[in-house]
């Protein structure tokens, strides 16, 4: 049981700090963006050359190391899009009135290019991994990207927590996006199908050979798909969706605060920022 117990633990912390560092970066002041980015497209080689050497290898240490590298290619993903390189064709928030499918149209527009960064991003991870012993990083980029689908769909469908404070000053216009209601039709289907998911998961882990590679791959792939559907409840639970990353939000909100040598607050938007927001308002 320790076992579990352990890769459990190391899912929850790399899902925590993983999101966290990326809420953190993308609140610096806007000028750090390009070196962010620059960073960690140098780190990427690192984590598909992770991803390659414990695909090969069936042992607790590779199974751990493939969930990090797929946790970290997927990451890469998010921060390429949330510091606004890679987004969509559209900047700007809909005009009041937009609704049906020309706003899912809208939608889908302020996120192209990243769905399909995201898209050719898995075609490389299965390339890597298809016929690995080891694919555990493989199906640990596709669950995030499957769970992260779903989120957005929710929220764009409508539920209670919007999670705006997430958003960066310069995406606030994709608050238009997100509708404020107790539930939709998609959600209780999102839950159902993850939760399923999470159970077989689980079980095939406790099937197999306790401490061994399989039982380790299983886990971590159980308690990542858990902590999804936790997030997909804490969007209409009555509870704070931001809470366990108030710690880098606070951070991210001093680092925003920083005095330049001016005397202007450098925030990544500032004036921008303000106009961003009066317009998410009233859209």
């Amino acid at each position: 049981m320790i076992d579990y117990l352990v890769s459990g633990g190391f899912a929850v912390f790399l899902w925590w700090f993983s999101t966290g560092l990326v809420l953190y970066l993308i609140g610096l002041p806007g000028h750090t963006f390009p070196r962010i980015l620059a960073v960690a497209t140098g780190l990427l080689p690192l984590a598909l050359a992770g991803l390659v050497w414990s695909g090969a290898r069936e042992t607790v240490f590779a199974a751990y190391l493939s969930f990090a590298c797929g946790m970290a290619i997927y990451a890469w993903q998010e921060l390429s899009y949330y510091l606004g390189f890679i987004t969509g064709p559209r900047k700007v928030a809909c005009e009041p009135g937009c609704r049906g499918w020309r706003h899912f149209g809208h939608a889908i527009e302020a996120n192209l290019y990243h769905e399909i960064a995201t898209i050719a991003g898995g075609a490389v991870v299965l390339l890597l991994c298809w016929d690995s012993p080891n694919r555990v990083g493989m199906w640990t980029y596709l669950v995030l990207w499957a769970m992260q689908l779903s989120a957005k769909l929710n929220v764009f469908l409508g539920v209670r927590n919007l999670s705006e404070e997430f958003l960066p000053a310069h995406m606030q216009h994709l608050r238009v996006f997100l509708k404020k209601k107790p539930m939709n039709l998609l959600f209780p289907f999102s839950i159902v199908i993850g939760t399923a998911l999470a159970v077989w998961l689980a079980q095939s882990a406790l099937a197999a050979e306790p401490g061994g590679f399989a039982a380790t791959g299983w886990a971590l792939l159980a308690f990542l798909v858990a902590l999804a559907v936790l997030e997909h409840w804490m969007l209409i639970l009555p509870l704070s969706a931001s809470a366990p990353w108030q710690w880098w939000l606070d951070r991210r909100r001093g680092a925003a605060l920083t005095v330049d040598s001016g005397g202007a607050v450098d925030n990544g938007g500032g004036i921008a920022e303000s106009a961003c927001l009066v317009r998410g308002r009233e859209h």
